[in-house]
């Protein structure tokens, strides 16, 4: 049972440099062929915070205190709010609150909610993740409030056989239900599965691309819920649509999104991106 007591702790800070290498790293495990994210000086895509905040995230996860089962620890909702391009050559102060500690009888779930303060002193970035410790062997889906329209745009995706291995390496998550078999199967899966944040990097770079004019900074918001758990060798299809109610910032155009297996069955579902005009 994880301790409900330690919610509101503050973890100790940490500095992640940003190189160009790091982002290009990513860009290839989630393959991103945007030129802006594989130059000599590239803009971070929108879902790169997950690879600064990977280290303060496990300093939660692995808290003895806390008490996670790491093998029946899924990815349940991330949300990142960017203030500013994250770039090649960037400092950034990341600091970690576990913010919520939830004790709901179908599992139990934890929120953290890591900033990344830049060199300049601005906040670059906000994320939350929402983490789901199953007490069987399903996920229990929470109740569908998509608010759909006529898609603008739909790309497919197919998850290669070593993309999990790949998106370790470049990530730093290396839970060992999205590398090892034997632990997957003991996790109550059939095998290895995709870790959520490189499914929501596959909608991630399909947004900036048919929305974005291929320029990653005009990204403000990117939020999303993890369904199903996706496995080497399926073909995923992201489809998005505008809503109705707008963005949050000045000038900002509010879209739903959603990815699909190829049975039509939701992977990723209630995604939110908030786009800003260019120049």
């Amino acid at each position: 049972m994880l301790n409900a007591g330690l919610a509101g702790k503050r973890y100790p800070a940490s500095t992640y440099e940003v190189t160009a290498d790091a982002i290009r790293r990513y860009a290839q495990a989630t393959n991103d062929l945007n030129p802006v994210v594989n130059s000599d000086n590239p803009i971070a895509p929108p879902s790169f915070p997950c690879v600064m905040g990977i280290a303060q995230l496990n300093q939660v996860m692995y808290d003895p205190g806390l008490g996670v089962d790491m093998a029946m620890l899924v990815h349940a909702r991330q949300e990142h709010r960017l203030f500013a391009p994250i770039k090649a050559g960037d400092r950034m102060e990341v600091s970690t609150l576990l913010e919520e500690v939830d004790l709901a009888d179908v599992g139990h779930t934890f929120t953290v909610a890591t900033s990344l303060i830049n060199q300049n002193g601005d906040l670059a970035g906000e994320a939350r993740s929402t983490m789901f410790i199953r007490r069987t062997g399903k996920v229990k889906a929470s109740p569908e409030k998509t608010e759909r329209g006529e898609p603008v745009f739909e790309a497919t995706e197919e998850v290669t056989e070593d993309q999990a291995t790949r998106y370790a390496e470049a990530s730093g998550d290396h839970n060992p239900i999205h590398l090892d078999p034997q632990v997957a199967r003991g996790a109550g899966f059939p095998g290895v599965i995709l870790h959520g944040m490189c499914t929501m990097a596959f909608a991630s770079k399909a947004l900036v691309d048919r929305l974005a004019g291929g320029d990653p900074s005009r990204v403000r918001l990117l939020g999303v819920e993890f369904s199903r758990p996706v496995f080497p060798g399926q073909t995923l299809i992201t489809r998005a649509w505008r809503l109705d109610s707008g963005g949050t910032g000045e000038g900002a155009a509010a879209y739903g999104f959603e990815t699909v297996n190829s049975r039509g069955s939701a992977v990723l579902k209630s995604g939110r991106v908030e786009i800003v005009d260019s120049g």
